[in-house]
């Protein structure tokens, strides 16, 4: 079969070192017991075909009509399990009702917005093994005090563990990307619910970080603090000096000072 040619506008740098490729299949563990895998992106299936060498039921999403006729002729088996879709447009329920893991060399154009997706279906996605630039990589596992600290990392570290799994270098993509990749895993941790608003929670985090060298009290103007909240010492802090506990007692006090 010809190769698919790798589309700029898409994000398309293919995989072609099959040890890399088999690494990233086998990462996928079935976290709470999932049995459903979705690979985002399969492209020319350098990794499906070591995701097929595991008892998982394997669907596959891909937005490029490229490479989905070429997966039609690798895959016949798979015809019905392949979706021509945009994976960020798409209802997760609508593919599978099962809990499910998520796994991919991820477009690295729309790597951040995967993960905002998998936020939320996250009574969905038990865990996602993910290629993408090593930049984004590091800012997900983050940790606060960090200057890669920031938003993706709050809310993600919030519902999910995060592991860097290892480091990727260019020269084993098809064209090479300009940037170093790495693969990570996240997996759901026993956080079912937040012990504050969660809608809040996200806006506070988003608002905190959107000037992140000023302190606290000055980053959430915008959302009406109390006087009294004002005098509050958490305010003192930038939104990087906050881990997840903290932002969720950020938001029980803004909410509590809106409603005395």
């Amino acid at each position: 079969m010809d190769k698919v040619r790798a589309k700029k506008y898409l994000g398309q740098h293919f995989l072609k070192d099959l040890q890399i490729a088999e690494q990233t299949a086998m990462a996928v563990t079935g976290h709470r017991n999932v049995q459903t895998v979705l690979e985002i992106g399969p492209g020319m299936g350098v990794l499906t075909d070591f995701l097929l060498t595991q008892p998982w039921d394997l669907h596959l999403i891909e937005i490029d009509k490229e490479s989905i006729a070429y997966l039609a002729k690798k895959y016949p088996d798979l015809q019905e399990k392949t979706i021509h879709a945009d994976f960020l447009k798409v209802n997760l329920r609508d593919l599978t009702i099962q809990p499910c893991a998520i796994v991919g060399n991820f477009p690295y154009n729309i790597s951040s917005q995967i993960f905002f997706k998998v936020l939320e279906n996250k009574g969905q996605v038990m865990e996602v093994v993910g290629m993408l630039q090593k930049e984004v990589a590091d800012r997900l596992a983050s940790k606060k005090g960090n200057r890669t600290y920031g938003i993706l990392s709050v809310l993600l570290q919030a519902f999910y563990d995060v592991e860097l799994l290892f480091d990727v270098p260019p020269h084993v993509f098809d064209p090479p990307p300009k940037v170093n990749s790495a693969v990570i895993r996240v997996r759901r941790n026993d956080v079912e619910q937040l012990s504050c608003d969660e809608k809040l929670f996200f806006r506070v985090v988003k608002q905190a970080f959107s000037t992140r060298r000023k302190t606290l009290r000055n980053a959430l103007k915008p959302m009406g603090l109390s006087e009294q909240l004002k005098e509050d010492p958490m305010l003192d802090l930038r939104a990087e000096q906050l881990g997840v506990e903290e932002f969720v007692s950020l938001t029980q006090k803004i909410q509590a000072s809106w409603n005395p």
